[in-house]
């Protein structure tokens, strides 16, 4: 221990000595230079004198300068008006256009007209003599006029347009025969060569399906086809607008418009490729990685791979949340090398992103939360009948964020799971189908009537009650000595949690009648005073009207297990 400190020390010692030497002989050096007189600053950048081209009918004749007060633009755009305006003048000849120099300047003059004045400033830009570059000017201007003037000849035009329509004619053509052919072959290439394409497996894995490989031929055969007829379109369009001189300054930037964001992008793409290669790689990784994961969580599910301690059920949610973390952790991963996130815009618009959704997804990720720990709380699954709250229903489905109830009345709710979490739940299917599901209802009895009496009678109209269990057996208990009666409760188990409501009319139904057979009074409600008469019904008017005897096939329930009572 104290020989590894010591070595640690040596090693401080020695890093600081050799940063304050450095620091020490840059100080030295700085001082040195700025005492041989050596500036340190940068030396400025030359002023780069603005310029604007001269123009008619597209073509660039030359190219002038311009002052603070009159632009380069202004002065050029003015010299092709002149340019343009003698040009229309047929009376007047181009090789009438002469120099006249003065000891300032040199114009170019069409009769009375200045076409332009050169400045020595303009020749010392050029390099040159001031009348030399108004001689190249002057030719320069000369041929522009007589381009222009034959390119607006009716016969030249009539020709161009025989052209154009020509050219148009042929696309349609193309594009005709060109759209027929790239269907015929398809059918040719499905005909010949879809049953052909086989599944790419790595040991029963399917990496590459069939359907998939198929589908991104033809998506490719029909790109290129399309690539085809937008390639033919643009020479077309471009040969047509070069035609005439009203368009072919539009046909010239017409490869700029289309070919320069193309360079842009290429450039761009070009730069990105290491990036790109990288992107594609973890996409890859990652993509497989899922995969295998979903294999594994499949074969849990299904009970072909056992963990202990681990619920099949959980397999589903379980492999949900390891894909969430994946996918997060790749896009972890991949955002330095994703093209354009280092800029400002896109930090902002994924800061704005973040923003609204911290601000907007509180409830939201509550309820995703909820949703897994309802998942392995192993509250309730799929098709057990429970009560949440006030709501009594079947789980028809338990998404992450809520879960739907089908009531016995036939009615769908859904039940946020944060509120789930919150609340109580009754499970009415968990022990059912092991220990069953008790069943019971409280019946109030005078205290004249004996217990054993009714405690029989209330084990009678269980059994004749179905869709009660046998075994266990049913029984019957006094919960409560009341002010005025006695409380019974009838206990009885069922398998089905499903038809908990008709057990239950069916069991009540055979209390009452119990009850009246055997001339007992149920003291609801309580009273204070005992009646003249017994509250019960008489044997003889069970079935008085509308009611129908049992087994005369009318409105009456049959029942086989009231077979051996007596019908009026």
């Amino acid at each position: 221990m104290f020989s590894y400190s010591t070595e640690s020390s040596r090693i401080a010692r020695c890093c600081w000595a050799v940063l304050c030497l450095t620091c020490t002989l840059t100080c030295i050096a700085a001082l040195a230079q700025d005492a041989n007189g050596q500036s340190t600053q940068p030396e400025a950048p030359a002023v780069e004198i603005p310029e604007a081209p001269v123009k008619v009918d597209g073509e660039t004749l030359f190219r002038v300068r311009g002052v603070s007060a009159y632009p380069a633009e202004k002065r050029a755009e003015a010299i092709s008006g002149r340019i343009r305006e003698v040009a229309r003048d047929r009376s007047f000849d181009p090789q009438e256009l002469q120099l006249s120099d003065n000891a300032y300047s040199t114009q170019i003059l069409a009769g009375k007209v200045s076409i332009i004045i050169v400045f020595d400033a303009d020749a010392k830009l050029e390099e040159v003599g001031r009348h030399s570059l108004a001689s190249a000017y002057l030719m320069a201007i000369r041929g522009a006029i007589q381009t222009y003037r034959e390119a607006r000849q009716p016969k030249v035009l009539a020709r161009h347009a025989v052209q154009a329509v020509v050219a148009l004619a042929a696309l349609f053509l193309f594009l005709f025969f060109g759209l027929k052919a790239v269907r015929r072959t398809l059918l040719e290439v499905e005909h010949r060569y879809k049953h052909r394409i086989r599944e790419v497996e790595i040991q029963g894995l399917k990496v590459l399906p069939a359907e998939r490989m198929w589908v991104s031929g033809i998506v490719a055969l029909k790109f290129l086809a399309g690539a085809a007829g937008v390639v033919a379109s643009y020479v077309v369009l471009d040969y047509i607008l070069a035609l005439f001189p009203w368009t072919v300054e539009l046909s010239n930037n017409l490869s700029g418009f289309v070919l320069d964001p193309l360079r842009t992008i290429t450039g761009k793409f070009v730069d990105a490729i290491p990036n790109l290669i990288f992107l594609i790689v973890l996409g890859v990784i990652a993509y497989y990685l899922l995969k295998f994961i979903k294999l594994i969580f499949t074969a849990v599910e299904h009970g072909q791979i056992v963990f202990e301690n681990f619920d099949p059920a959980w397999a589903r949610p379980t492999y949900r949340l390891v894909r969430g973390f994946v996918i997060a952790f790749a896009l972890v991963v991949a955002f330095p090398y994703i093209p354009g996130s280092e800029t400002q815009a896109f930090k902002g618009v994924s800061l704005f992103i973040g923003l609204v959704f911290s601000l907007g997804s509180t409830s939201l990720i509550g309820n995703l939360v909820s949703g897994y720990s309802l998942t392995y709380r192993k509250a309730f699954k799929q098709g057990d009948r429970v009560k949440i709250g006030g709501f009594v229903g079947d789980v028809q489905d338990s998404k992450l964020l809520v879960t739907y109830l089908r009531t016995p009345k036939n009615e769908v709710i859904a039940v946020p799971n944060s509120s789930i979490v919150n609340s109580e739940v009754i499970n009415y299917s968990s022990l059912a189908h092991s220990d069953g599901l008790i069943l019971h209802t409280v019946v109030g009895i005078g205290y004249e009537t004996p217990w054993r009496q009714v405690e029989a009678m209330l084990l009678e109209a269980a059994a004749r009650t179905g869709g009660l269990l046998r075994e266990p057996k049913p029984f019957a208990r006094e919960v409560e000595l009341r002010s005025f009666d006695v409380a019974y409760e009838i206990n009885a188990y069922c398998d089905n949690p499903h038809v908990v409501e008709e057990i239950y009319a069916e069991l009540h139904r055979n209390i009452l009648d119990q009850f009246n057979q055997y001339g007992v009074q149920i003291m609801t409600p309580a009273y204070e005073n005992d009646p003249k008469d017994l509250k019960v019904v008489p044997r003889d008017q069970w079935y008085a009207a509308p009611a129908v005897p049992e087994g005369s096939g009318l409105n009456g329930r049959v029942s086989a297990s009231h077979g051996d009572r007596e019908t009026k």
